[in-house]
């Protein structure tokens, strides 16, 4: 008994420390695991959650932070089904149909686009990705002045380095947008009715400007 109250007392202890130094690595949860509290969502879009997991599902809707962010280490746990497309943008702003503001980050295994998980879409181009369909991975962005790193799991699949000067506009039919590095919110996609895409543990680290 003795050596058993002994094993429990470190067991505790090492899972206080654990959270202690989360907290000391100042992280910043940005998903309740029970709902959309700090969300918003456009389009009146089909979004839920169970079992502490976003479900991403339905018609083509963007799902919004209210928090905004500079300089971050952002991680969340991503897993496709088959035929799946999502996306996680970042310094973006609120919009109801495609967001015109910031970067979106890839998230596409097996779907139709060729462009692959982790892609800076329409910047920096991945035809091939260590990501599979039904199975977790971590998809990080680590945003640093004029730097972007994007890993799946602990690979780093490219560091990028937005020009000096860059304006990042472009035109997408009638809308101007801005794919810029900035300040701004992080948003989540769901693509189209044929994609399912689920997340958990989403969490933001804000680092010095």
């Amino acid at each position: 008994m003795k050596h058993l109250f002994l094993s429990l007392t470190l067991v505790l202890a090492a899972v206080a420390g654990g959270v202690a130094e989360e907290k000391e690595e100042g992280w910043i949860s940005l998903f309740n695991g029970k709902d959309l509290s700090g969300w918003k969502v456009s389009e009146n879009g089909t979004w839920t959650v169970a079992d502490g997991m976003i479900k991403a599902h339905g018609d083509r809707t963007h799902l919004f932070t209210d928090q905004e962010f500079k300089n971050f280490e952002f991680k969340a746990e991503v897993m496709t089904t088959p035929g799946s497309n999502s996306g996680i943008y970042f310094h973006t702003k609120y919009c109801e149909t495609w967001p015109t503001e910031g970067y979106e980050t890839q998230v596409n295994v097996t779907h139709g686009d060729p462009v692959k998980t982790g892609s800076l879409y329409n910047v920096i181009k991945l035809f091939d990705t260590p990501a599979e369909d039904n199975k977790w991975w971590t998809q990080t962005i680590i945003v640093n002045g004029d730097t972007v790193t994007v890993k799946v799991d602990d690979k780093v699949l490219y560091t990028y380095v937005e020009p000096a000067g860059t304006t990042g506009e472009y035109k997408a039919g009638d809308v101007i947008g801005h794919r810029k590095i900035s300040q701004g919110s992080f948003a989540l996609q769901q693509h189209d009715p044929k994609s399912v895409t689920y997340f958990r543990n989403i969490r933001v680290k804000p680092l010095a400007d």
